[in-house]
């Protein structure tokens, strides 16, 4: 928990009426987005978790998905400044960064140079197919998610507040791609999968896409709205067994642990670092804050450990083999370690089976 921020604590008056707004603000993003988006319930709920927490999310799918109208919109309803990159084989850094211009002042005639900002300065950055540029491009535009400024000319130019990359990937198109080094992948808080809507869903998008005039979404919040929000979530407290449950899956995730769990030394190769028990407990809090809850419960974990810890678990050859995907391996991790056994003790709880 974050002591300079504090801790919510729903008998203080205030703070009941601050919890209420987060969820309210919540309320009032969806029915906008629902004029737009039809179906994807648990795709918007994940982006919205990462917005309320200030993470970036990674998301993959087909075409055609809605994938772009969705980020779009929510920078809409948000009242923040968006930016889609579309990224190509040719793209350099400084096409998403900036670059120094030379000028001449007219009066004076001296000449000095000039950063122009590039299409990263904005509060919403849509990097549309972010595997189809090379790795030097993906760098920049990491880097600037980390340290939430440019660099040039040895100069800082701090990002705007609030800022959040949404990736998107191609899953079906893999000819001249560059996929994402596992460290960058890292960065992203979820990896967000979009799959095809239902027959009712799909039914809607046929009807209210070849209609008539489609709905105008409203801005609800603003970005300064957005941070106080941000705030009340990391104040949500969290008790020191569901900090070790955190501990426990992410811990029995990796083959060099203390005791790692046999299908975990079967199927993994590389499994999850410390990040990803950062961004399990900030995704239990926000999910917690959202319903209404007072604290964060195992279940509100166990909620986000799909997007959370998907793109960082590794899986070997074995398992590739055998058609095992890294949510197999979180499916199984859910069901082996046991809450209870993981209290303290630093270690994975075995929930009886450990053969395969």
């Amino acid at each position: 928990m974050d002591d300079a921020i504090g801790t919510l604590r729903l008998d203080d008056a205030d703070d009941v009426a601050l919890a209420d707004r987060l969820r309210a603000g919540r309320e009032q993003i969806l029915v906008e987005l629902r004029k737009l988006i039809i179906g994807q319930d648990e795709v918007i709920e994940q982006v919205l978790l990462s917005l309320f927490v200030g993470g970036n999310s990674l998301i993959i799918g087909v075409p055609g998905l809605a994938k772009t109208l969705l980020i779009h919109t929510i920078a809409q309803v948000l009242d923040l400044k968006f930016s889609r990159i579309q990224f190509t084989p040719d793209l350099m850094p400084s096409d998403i960064t900036g670059t120094e211009l030379l000028t001449i002042d007219p009066e004076t005639s001296e000449r000095k140079f000039r950063f122009a900002e590039g299409p990263i300065f904005a509060n919403v950055i849509l990097a549309d197919e972010i595997n189809r540029t090379p790795p030097k491009t993906q760098a920049a535009l990491l880097e600037a998610m980390v340290e939430r400024q440019v660099t040039s000319s040895g100069v800082a130019h701090p990002l705007p507040d609030p800022f959040f990359v949404l990736a998107t990937q191609n899953p079906i198109e893999q000819e001249g791609t560059y996929p994402l080094p596992e460290a960058q992948l890292d960065r992203f808080m979820f990896m967000v999968h979009v799959g095809y809507p239902s027959h009712e869903e799909e039914r809607e998008i046929l009807r209210r896409t070849t209609g008539g005039k489609m709905d105008e979404v409203s801005c609800v919040l603003a970005g300064d709205e957005l941070r106080e929000l941000q705030e009340i979530v990391r104040s949500v407290p969290i008790a020191d067994a569901v900090y070790d449950y955190v501990l426990a899956l992410a811990r029995g995730s990796r083959v060099r642990s203390e005791e790692p769990l046999p299908f975990i030394q079967d199927w993994v190769s590389w499994g999850a670092g410390p990040r990803a028990g950062q961004f399990l407990v900030l995704g239990g809090k926000a999910t917690a804050a959202i319903h209404g809850r007072n604290h964060v419960s195992i279940e509100d974990i166990q909620s986000v450990a799909h997007p959370v810890l998907r793109h960082r678990i590794l899986t070997n050859f074995t398992a590739q083999a055998e058609g095992i995907t890294s949510d197999i391996i979180i499916d199984r991790l859910l069901e082996e370690v046991r809450p209870s056994d993981a209290v303290g003790a630093g270690l994975p709880g075995l929930a009886g089976s450990t053969s395969r």
